[in-house]
């Protein structure tokens, strides 16, 4: 019931930031949950024992979050290394140097595609959204009554594929509809193979953070949102296919 609660405040919401607000609205927005993902990401980070990245992941990410130019990127991999000099324990310098690097692309390098996805039309941003979400409704419904095959019970033992063939099938009925609905210069046959490829991506994102989280014996990112967890167990989906969904609105339209 919390999951449904915390689904059902937070969706008006963001159908109006994406939709509706104005520019500089939906880019405070998306750099605020850039930053909650972030720092999230930063404490499963220093639950590994390799050290917390710090700050910098910060100034560097919501600085190519609002310019994603990648000398940026670059310039933060440099200075994180010459910063890991000053660590007492120099073991850790090249892994906390990489987490650095890692955290700025995971996280804020996927969101700075939302930027340009919602210029090209709101309906693009809102549909990677609702994939998702339509996605993750799916798998956890069907696969809480029928799920009875694992998937991944190493990295989330709940996950089947029963559900993520669930997954797949809502997504593409409900996010595909609403692509081809909102946006109809995009073929039917595009939007369900691009629906069901995006959702595909998404799951591997969700494995990929539980994998993060399992290694350091962590079970959600935080506790902010009841019933979902932390905003990185809420978007870990999203993020993974936002590149992907960008690259088809660059590459074919």
């Amino acid at each position: 019931m919390r999951r449904i609660l915390t689904a059902l405040a937070l969706i008006p919401i963001v159908v109006y930031v994406v939709i509706w607000a104005n520019y500089w609205v939906f880019v405070g927005v998306v750099a605020l949950v850039a930053c909650l993902c972030y720092r999230e990401y930063n404490d499963i980070a220093a639950a590994h024992g390799f050290g917390a990245p710090g700050p910098l992941g910060y100034l560097f990410g919501v600085s190519f979050l609002l310019w994603p130019y990648w000398p940026l990127l670059l310039a933060s991999a440099l200075l994180a290394f010459t910063v890991s000099m000053r660590r007492e324990d120099l073991s850790k310098a090249l892994p906390n140097s990489a987490l650095l690097v890692t955290g700025i692309v995971y996280v804020f390098g996927c969101w700075a595609c939302a930027g340009p996805l919602r210029a090209a039309s709101p309906h693009w941003l809102m549909y990677t959204l609702l994939l998702n979400w339509a996605g993750d409704s799916g798998a956890y419904f069907v696969g809480r009554r029928f799920g009875k095959h694992k998937m991944a019970p190493r990295v989330s033992p709940k996950k089947s594929w029963e559900g993520a063939a669930a997954s797949v099938v809502t997504s593409v009925g409900i996010a595909g509809w609403y692509l081809a609905h909102f946006i109809p210069g995009v073929p039917v046959l595009n939007a369900v193979l691009l629906t069901a490829a995006a959702n595909v991506v998404g799951q591997v994102g969700d494995l990929a953070e539980s994998a993060i989280k399992r290694g350091a014996g962590v079970k959600d990112s935080s506790s902010i949102l009841p019933g979902h967890g932390g905003f990185l167990d809420r978007v870990d989906s999203t993020l993974f296919a936002l590149p992907l969904i960008y690259a088809y609105v660059r590459w074919t339209l």
